[in-house]
């Protein structure tokens, strides 16, 4: 998932996008609300995390053109604390608001939460959204075809659990495949070379099972 971090403290965004990057997440920053508008007119971008105080143009009006233009989550970040303030954010369109100072796992958890993050899941360095059928690997997005998608999304859900072929075909195919048992073995190495060779494993004369 795509994540915009705008912040002109420069140590703040350098903490964030390691933070976000270790998460799985791919990161766009920009230290002003202008250079946040154009990466996002640019990118597609899931989440868009602002800070209010802003050179170019502030967090608050940033996050209203976001809002009027596409459908984004938005997570505010100030060191205005006031009730009148978390009002003005939230009234501006933001989805969420943390004042600073804050510890970065628990803003990491809010995005989760604003995306929905329960329904992406991991396997190694791939990441992929039930959902949307969406996968990346090391923050970038693979092309994986339906059939892939349904064979990582099973080895997911059976971790380490050696499925045979014939389990795949049911689980994947549908128990009325009637065509070459050998199919499977094609489709996990066209995944292998998307995903990367070491997350499925191979049982010679049993089946597959994840590595981990």
């Amino acid at each position: 998932m795509n994540v915009l971090i705008a912040d002109d403290e420069l140590d703040m965004l350098r903490i964030l996008q390691s933070y976000f990057q270790r998460e799985g997440f791919t990161v766009f920053t920009a230290t002003n609300g202008v250079e946040a508008l154009d990466i996002f007119y640019h990118e597609k971008i899931d989440l868009a995390i602002l800070d209010w105080m802003m050179p170019g143009k502030n967090g608050i009006t940033v996050c209203r053109e976001m809002k009027e233009t596409q459908n984004i989550k938005v997570l505010m970040l100030t060191a205005r604390d006031t009730g009148e303030d978390e009002y003005l954010a939230l009234s501006g369109g933001a989805d969420d608001y943390v004042n600073k100072p804050f510890y970065p796992k628990v803003l990491i958890m809010r995005a989760k939460k604003l995306l929905q993050i329960e329904s992406v899941q991991r396997l190694n360095d791939v990441t992929f959204d039930i959902s949307s059928k969406r996968v990346w690997r090391a923050g970038t997005e693979l092309d994986l075809t339906k059939t892939e998608f349904e064979l990582l999304r099973i080895f997911s859900q059976h971790r380490r659990q050696i499925l045979t072929r014939d389990q795949l075909l049911d689980l994947v195919w549908g128990m009325d495949y009637m065509g070459d048992p050998r199919t499977v073995d094609t489709h996990i190495r066209r995944l292998r070379e998307k995903i990367g060779e070491d997350i499925i494993q191979t049982h010679r004369g049993v089946g597959y099972s994840t590595s981990e």
